[in-house]
């Protein structure tokens, strides 16, 4: 990216320009099946009624894009705190929206001291479907993150354009797997062959696993016995508007 776009990011940065649009927050938990605990809750935009996110993705464009991406993460630090989160907060960033991550961060550790939200306890995730051109622009962005003492995510991993090369230049302390791979699970020979290898690799390498997109006791039990701990999906429970989820408790049996 060349230096004027990342001095105009710095600019957009100081000068906090209004988004345009109304968000809120669902929030819905990962859990830890080993200990019956909530691991995290992600955070996931919605309108401020309630509107599901497809809806408020038809307001973002290029030219807001960026205010967009600041006001989801100040917006989630927020709500987190007041509904009284005190497991880890997920927080999804667009890598693309980002142009010195020194500098766009700012408002996101103003907000997680104003909130009283601990840094350790804030995971940001990029989704490896988001195409982004630089990939070293990426890896400086996660590694500044981790310097600054926040977790990082890779999202929606086995469905994109980061992949395995992403792992190559940087090792985040999670990875979610993508729910494509992990419908059906339990009868796909094939899914739940590249899921046993990829869980194998992340004990090696060092990420936790989440298995996103869990909708049956089966698929949990099949992951479970692949070695995975951390899971999120409708099986466990659904995102709550504004609010903590309730866990299902025969999910956790």
């Amino acid at each position: 990216m060349n230096e004027k776009n990342r001095k105009g990011g710095c600019k957009r940065c100081r000068d906090k320009q209004p988004l345009g649009i109304d968000i809120s927050m669902a929030f819905q938990p990962i859990v830890e099946l080993s200990s019956g605990r909530i691991f995290a809750h992600e955070a996931l935009v919605r309108g401020v009624n309630g509107e599901p996110a497809g809806e408020v993705f038809k307001y973002v464009y290029d030219d807001n894009l960026y205010q967009f991406d600041q006001t989801c993460r100040i917006k989630a630090i927020e709500l987190a705190a007041r509904i009284g989160v005190q497991s880890h907060v997920s927080i999804n960033f667009m890598p693309n929206a980002v142009y010195q991550a020194e500098t766009c961060i700012q408002r996101a550790l103003e907000a997680a001291e104003r909130y009283g939200l601990p840094l350790e306890n804030i995971i940001f995730e990029v989704t490896e479907a988001d195409r982004v051109p630089d990939r070293n622009h990426l890896r400086n962005i996660l590694e500044y993150y981790k310097k600054r003492g926040f977790k990082t995510a890779i999202d929606d991993f086995g469905d994109g354009y980061a992949g395995l090369n992403l792992m190559a230049d940087f090792v985040p302390d999670l990875v979610k797997l993508d729910m494509g791979l992990i419908r059906d699970i339990d009868s796909d020979k094939q899914r739940h062959l590249i899921v046993r290898h990829i869980v194998r690799l992340c004990e090696e390498l060092g990420p936790r696993v989440i298995a996103e997109g869990v909708e049956t006791r089966a698929e949990r039990d099949a992951l479970r016995d692949l070695g995975v701990d951390l899971f999120q999906g409708y099986y466990f429970a659904r995102p709550a508007f504004e609010a903590k989820a309730a866990l299902d408790p025969e999910s956790l049996k």
